[in-house]
């Protein structure tokens, strides 16, 4: 019904964000944001590395590594995370804040 009422949904990862959250409700997100720091995954890293036997790559579990290969849109401390929802709602409403423009 959100998506039919074509309302936008933002995603919003917190430290730790893992498991099913990670792999349904937060990749749906229109926008994806996450705190700086955030370790987000489907497991941990043990896990992962014994079951594919590859060495993982540092900080793949980051907010930032996945800034870097494009799996979430932004890194938003929780201090800005309210002006940063603001300007995106501003934005998907089709309206601008001074912010924005600037």
């Amino acid at each position: 019904r959100h998506a039919q009422a074509r309302l936008p949904y933002f995603s919003i990862l917190t430290n730790p964000t893992m498991a099913v959250v990670m792999a349904s409700y937060e990749a749906l997100g229109d926008v994806i944001l996450a705190e700086p720091g955030a370790v987000v995954g489907f497991a941990g890293p043990r896990v992962i590395k014994e079951t594919t036997k590859a060495t993982l790559p540092e900080g793949f579990q980051t907010a930032e590594f996945l800034l870097k290969h494009g799996l979430i849109d932004q890194i938003v401390s929780r201090v800005d995370m309210r002006d940063r929802l603001r300007d995106l709602l501003l934005a998907f409403s089709g309206k601008r804040s001074a912010a924005a423009v600037a």
